[in-house]
């Protein structure tokens, strides 16, 4: 049985400018087949055993010819597999895509074409440029700037008469000729004339200037390929339009250390201020919630009159195992349930409870001081947390009445140790601008992924909280800043203020 093909338009760089049903064929495929410009964290999408096929093109240099690329799409759905193509941009926008999807249906394929965002729109308007505007430019015109690959030239004459917006793609190789022929042929050298280099990337770098001196302001700036030509008076709305290049993260980088499923948010929050994440996690989870202690102390909860949960991985974990034994939620129900902080407390609401107690400091200190006066000796504390968890809490409540712990998880070195040799490089060139460190583990395994604390003596270290400062300062390294509240919300306070 013959499979099918999707030709999708992946954007023109930023991996949330896809289409739902674009998203929806990445997770499906059985093989993806992806170009250079396409955002990699697209791929991160993917089922489990898609296999990933690179067939990306760079001026000169072609990791695979036009007719590899048709072939390996037609042999992969002939094995009956989903195959979907990644094209950056619009697959029918110069991406050869028309030629893709002929070849294909010539072979009895089915293929589907997914429309995508492309940069001669979508890269205008990360650069603050509407492609259009009621007072500058009724019309635009997209042109190949694959000038060389024609068989005769461009119309110039006609082009340097046209009074909407002119976007070349692909053209940066003949950026003089464009705009030498442009004056040739009568439209003014003072035209203003834009280049967007890496358009809706955080590597975005835009140019302005005019038909007479764009092409020596772009050799001075060093600009290459990937960019995009736009010639007209709607480049100066540039100044005023310009949203993407003034998020107060744009720019910077940031390694973020976290467990790879709770990296999520804080990634998620950088993007939406203009920032890039570089995830790097330093630690991964361990459920020990399966062994036969745990599960004896979670049955007899009806005992304890305390819950105390430490961390958001505690209380998922724990939620888990309780539901997984078959209980009833009405066992809780004479317990005082205490968080550690909000982030923890929104996990606990999933299960349709209510935090009684949230401390003023997100801290183990901060729960000693609001329980110290409130319990009394014949108090039951159950406490999930980390295997490795500081004794502070323990010990303190332990004075009072009784408390059990509950070892319910590991904190163990992460996923990070497989790409140590590309974040040591990006920190040696001071390539990252910020390391966020949510706990104390995260700085213990970055260091010991790293071996060499050294590495980040010049790299601003942001800090959760006063545990995870100390265990920076414990490697003779300064912490930058410290979040004011102890969550992710404060940290990312913390890098808008800087």
């Amino acid at each position: 049985m013959k499979g099918n093909v999707f030709l999708v338009g992946a954007g023109p760089g930023d991996a949330q400018l896809i289409t739902l049903k674009g998203l929806e064929c990445i997770k499906k495929a059985d093989v993806i087949v992806y170009d250079r410009l396409v955002s990699k964290k697209l791929l991160d999408y993917k089922k489990k055993h898609c296999e990933l096929i690179y067939v990306g093109k760079k001026s000169s240099h072609h990791t695979k010819t036009q007719e590899e690329i048709n072939e390996i799409m037609y042999q992969k759905a002939l094995e009956g597999k989903v195959v979907t193509r990644l094209k950056g941009g619009d697959p029918y926008v110069f991406g050869r895509g028309g030629e893709e999807a002929q070849y294909l249906k010539e072979k009895k394929i089915d293929v589907e074409v997914i429309p995508g965002i492309t940069s001669a729109i979508g890269g205008l308007a990360y650069a603050g440029i509407p492609i259009t505007h009621r007072n500058h430019a009724s019309s635009f015109h997209v042109i190949t700037g694959h000038l060389k690959e024609e068989e005769k030239d461009l119309n110039w004459k006609v082009l340097a008469k046209l009074k909407g917006t002119l976007v070349f793609l692909m053209g940066m190789s003949e950026l003089e000729h464009i705009t030498q022929n442009l004056i040739k042929n009568g439209m003014e050298e003072d035209t203003p004339v834009a280049v967007i280099n890496w358009a809706t990337t955080n590597k975005q770098t835009v140019v302005t200037g005019t038909l007479k001196d764009i092409y020596e302001i772009t050799l001075k700036k060093a600009l290459s390929s990937p960019s995009i030509i736009v010639v007209g008076r709607v480049v100066n709305l540039r100044q005023d339009l310009n949203f993407f290049e003034n998020k107060p993260l744009y720019g910077k980088k940031i390694l973020v250390t976290r467990a790879r499923n709770q990296a999520s948010k804080l990634t998620q929050k950088i993007y939406e201020l203009g920032g890039t994440s570089i995830e790097f996690p330093v630690i991964q989870i361990k459920d020990l919630s399966n062994q036969p202690s745990i599960i004896q102390e979670i049955q007899r909860i009806e005992q304890y009159n305390y819950i105390i949960f430490t961390s958001q991985n505690g209380a998922k974990l724990f939620f888990h195992r309780f539901f997984s034994l078959g209980l009833d939620i009405r066992k809780l129900a004479n317990m005082t349930i205490v968080s550690i902080g909000k982030a923890t407390a929104k996990e606990i609401e999933k299960y349709h409870l209510h935090v009684d107690i949230i401390p003023k400091k997100y801290i183990a200190e901060g729960i000693f001081e609001e329980l110290k006066d409130r319990l009394v000796p014949e108090d039951k504390i159950l406490i999930p947390r980390a295997k490795n968890s500081r004794d502070f809490l323990i010990e303190q409540l332990s004075n009072i009445c009784l408390v059990k712990e509950l070892k319910i998880y590991e904190t163990l070195l992460g996923e990070g140790v497989e790409s140590k040799e590309k974040i040591k490089n990006l920190l040696k060139k001071k390539e990252i601008d910020y390391v966020t460190f949510t706990s104390s583990s995260t700085v213990r395994n970055l260091i010991k992924i790293l071996k060499n604390p050294k590495i980040l003596q010049d790299i601003k270290l942001i800090s959760i909280g006063p545990i995870t400062s100390k265990a920076i300062e414990n490697f003779g390294l300064n912490v930058y800043k410290q979040a004011k509240n102890y969550d992710i919300d404060g940290l990312i306070e913390i890098l808008k203020q800087d």
